[in-house]
């Protein structure tokens, strides 16, 4: 597929989720980060958990039903896409966050990608960037950013935009935990012309601060157990009820079919 040529994209849940596998998702990516875009395109990781949540709120389901492009970071979300678009090409691979984000970065050194990084704390922030900057020593990354842990008001909101503005990022990358990350990612990309990716826990993994999955058990469909294993407490209601949430809402929200991408993206 070539990058320029519009996607096409699968519904999961209710959720529109673009065909692209992780080599194609990374080109595509890059692509509209050198692109000389009209409007904002807001990218989100999406997996079981995420279309849990947006099955049970109106206002994600929203966001995630708006967005420029979906992706399927999730095993369980490329399974239900197999089992419900027999007879189409769904992607055998899921796009995996904190891959997606190492690739794009190793990639696009060679076309002057700029990053900007906005999320976590100023001492992740701090280590993403040493380790980045380390692995990736042509990588251009023009501006860090780690936001209150609260809401930010309307002048700061403005502030935040006029910032990332002046450091002109090709991307802006935002990891602040779903869902919270989804609808700020949507909302800096309507207010300026850049990529903004949602891209979950990439930034711990990538800073040292949290432990990835072996290889094989992230091609197994189990990293959700590694994870769940470092941290029962935060995430067992999140895979106990959330997964449960997904299959009931794959099964009734049955897809209408294959979907040209409206804009391109």
């Amino acid at each position: 597929m070539s990058v320029t040529d519009q996607h096409m994209t699968l519904t999961c849940a209710g959720i529109p989720i673009a065909s692209l596998s992780p080599v194609d998702a990374v080109s595509k990516i890059i692509w509209l980060a050198k692109a000389p875009l009209q409007t904002g395109i807001d990218v989100h990781l999406c997996n079981a958990y995420s279309l849990a949540l947006a099955d049970r709120d109106p206002h994600l389901h929203r966001v995630l039903s708006r967005a420029k492009i979906n992706l399927a970071d999730g095993t369980p979300v490329v399974w239900a896409n197999r089992a419900l678009h027999r007879g189409q090409e769904v992607p055998k691979q899921r796009v995996r966050g904190p891959s997606l984000f190492h690739d794009v970065f190793e990639r696009g050194q060679d076309v002057g990608v700029r990053h900007y990084l906005l999320g976590s704390t100023p001492a992740v922030l701090d280590a993403l960037s040493t380790n980045l900057a380390a692995k990736y020593p042509k990588a251009e990354i023009v501006g860090l950013d780690s936001p209150p842990f609260r809401s930010l008001t309307d002048v700061e909101q403005i502030e935040q935009v006029d910032r990332i503005k002046a450091c002109d990022p090709d991307i802006v990358w935002v990891g602040l935990g779903t869902p919270k990350q989804d609808f700020e990612c949507a909302r800096l990309a309507s207010q300026m012309n850049r990529v903004v990716i949602a891209v979950g826990a990439a930034f711990d993994f990538a800073a040292g601060t949290k432990d990835e999955a072996a290889e094989w058990v992230q091609r197994s469909g189990l990293e959700w157990a590694h994870r769940l294993a470092h941290e029962p407490r935060r995430l067992w209601r999140r895979y106990l009820f959330g997964n449960t949430r997904f299959v009931r809402a794959a099964t009734r929200r049955r897809p209408v079919g294959l979907l040209d991408d409206p804009d391109g993206a």
